[in-house]
């Protein structure tokens, strides 16, 4: 029997997701053993805030050590949340399989009588560790008093329940990966919070000359994600910013027609540029650069540099 080894970080969201994975690709090659390997990254190791790592130039801190180990053939598959892969890869690894997309809204979940974003008090304390999410809530409801908030899902919804926060945002993917569906109050919709590009969605990595754990991944591929994927992830590139950036997009398909929509932001919410485009989705690459081409010339660079500072 062949033998699998697939990585992840150690978080209980992470190996609930890779999990999934493992049971996807076992139903397609029951004859494979598959083994799974926890490992620790910079971003799981620091103390200091995920806006202070991005500001000092440290990019893949999430995915890094988890790339070393497969160029060092410790593991075959590597499974990262997609939205903290950076949009350029170490030479000889690849993304051989993007898995259907779950939820990609963020999502709000409050104390008593704090269950929507709109109905909040004015000087509400409001938990993100995202420096989008800051951005669009600080353009949204500037009179909110929003908070780094760090930690996995379980110690983020022990914070509030603490009384630390008033409400607190999460992705919409990882509490249904948990199954925590029903701890959601409020999903946030593209007008109020555009999504990280390729927040919902996983990514298996593999070494590019490894050719049966390429195949393996791949049977668990779905075009449909790729591709809105794919855009999503040109926009951010094409920006120059990377999965730390004030920046939101978020990719459609209807009738072969893709639809993308891009918003960036400054820290502080005081001024947002966002635009949108369409096209076959045959050139969902080409549609993704040209939204941010089409951003870069409203001034889009200066707000993602002043985010580094």
């Amino acid at each position: 029997m062949r033998s699998i080894t697939v990585g992840t970080r150690g978080s209980t969201l992470a190996l609930a997701q890779t999990r999934w994975v493992v049971a996807r690709l076992k139903e397609e090659w029951p004859d494979t053993d598959f083994r799974i390997q926890t490992i620790s990254t910079k971003g799981d190791r620091s103390q200091e805030s995920l806006s202070t790592l991005a500001a000092k130039g440290n990019k893949g801190f999430w995915v890094k050590e988890i790339e070393d180990a497969l160029l060092g053939s410790r593991i075959d598959i590597a499974v990262h949340s997609l939205k903290d892969l950076p949009t350029t890869q170490p030479e000889g690894l690849e993304v051989a399989c993007i898995p259907p997309r779950v939820d990609a809204r963020d999502v709000l979940i409050g104390k008593e009588g704090m269950k929507r974003l709109a109905d909040l008090p004015q000087g509400a304390r409001i938990g993100t560790s995202s420096v989008r999410r800051k951005a669009f809530l600080k353009a949204y409801r500037p009179d909110l008093n929003v908070l780094d908030l760090r930690g996995n899902i379980d110690t983020r919804l022990a914070a509030l329940s603490s009384g630390e926060y008033d409400a607190i945002i999460l992705a919409a993917a990882g509490l249904i990966r948990m199954e925590l569906r029903p701890r959601i109050d409020e999903f946030l919709e593209a007008d109020v919070m555009l999504a990280a590009p390729g927040q919902g969605a996983l990514a298996l990595e593999t070494r590019s000359d490894d050719d049966l754990s390429v195949e393996v991944a791949y049977a668990i591929h779905d075009r449909n994600t790729d591709d809105r994927i794919t855009a999503e992830r040109e926009f951010l590139a094409g920006l120059g910013a990377g999965c730390m950036a004030p920046v939101g997009a978020h990719a459609t398909i209807k009738g072969g027609t893709l639809t993308l929509e891009g918003w960036v932001g400054a820290i502080d919410g005081s001024q947002v540029i966002q635009a949108t485009t369409s096209g076959d989705v045959a050139e969902c690459a080409d549609l993704g650069a040209e939204l941010a081409r089409d951003m870069l010339a409203q001034g889009a660079a200066a707000l993602i540099e002043a985010a580094r500072d």
